[in-house]
């Protein structure tokens, strides 16, 4: 019985292999963190995974491997996305349509501070950013050195993830589109227009307790 055991196991793939690892991993993999489990180098890596990719799609697979954020990732294929999507009854982590825009802008033009974000939206975004935050999308990447030093932020690398890119270079291009002031952006929810602070993000806390 051992002995079909073993020879089971030897007969195992190393495409098969590498697709239990990164199903039992869920996250996205590092290459080097692949190299070490597979004990291999890591172009094998990349082959491997060049080649479980094209095993999948020639089966008719409902998965697929990704290279996402910096790492190999086990996904759903786009196809299925409308069923699975069924799987998530929860609602509460959607993101408001002011939150997403908020999240857009510093995708796109991080590093970026609240009073510049306030600034491209007309409204103030303090619970954008705590929703934000809370969700992992962003995070602080210091502080800018002007008055006030307000703090900084970017995207992170579960941002990555759920929008299954790569790396930032991945984000589309924006298109040419002349800006039109006076047409500030949506609210969040009872947001007021934002004021113009001197001292940067000096303003945020007298800000907040008009909320």
């Amino acid at each position: 019985m051992k002995e079909n055991e073993a020879d089971r196991q030897v007969e195992l793939s190393r495409e098969a292999t590498l697709e239990a690892v990164l199903f039992a991993a869920g996250n996205p993999l590092p290459l080097a963190s692949l190299a070490a489990i597979m004990d291999c180098e890591e172009p094998d890596v990349v082959e491997l995974a060049r080649d479980l990719q094209a095993k999948l799609t020639s089966e008719g697979s409902g998965l697929t491997v990704q290279r996402v954020a910096g790492g190999y990732q086990l996904v759903t294929r786009p196809e299925a996305y409308a069923t699975v999507e069924r799987l998530s009854q929860v609602t509460d982590r959607h993101l408001s349509a002011p939150t997403m825009e908020t999240l857009s802008i510093i995708a796109f033009k991080q590093p970026i501070t609240k009073p510049e974000i306030e600034q491209l939206r007309g409204v103030r975004v303090e619970r954008a950013l705590a929703k934000l935050l809370e969700l992992d999308l962003i995070c602080e990447l210091g502080r800018k050195q002007v008055i006030g030093r307000p703090i900084l932020y970017g995207t992170t690398a579960t941002f990555l993830r759920c929008f299954g890119l790569d790396s930032l270079d991945d984000l589309p291009q924006l298109p040419d589109v002349p800006e039109q002031p006076g047409q500030p952006g949506q609210a969040d929810g009872p947001e007021e227009p934002a004021e113009p602070s001197p001292g940067g993000g000096s303003a945020q806390h007298e800000n907040e307790q008009h909320e």
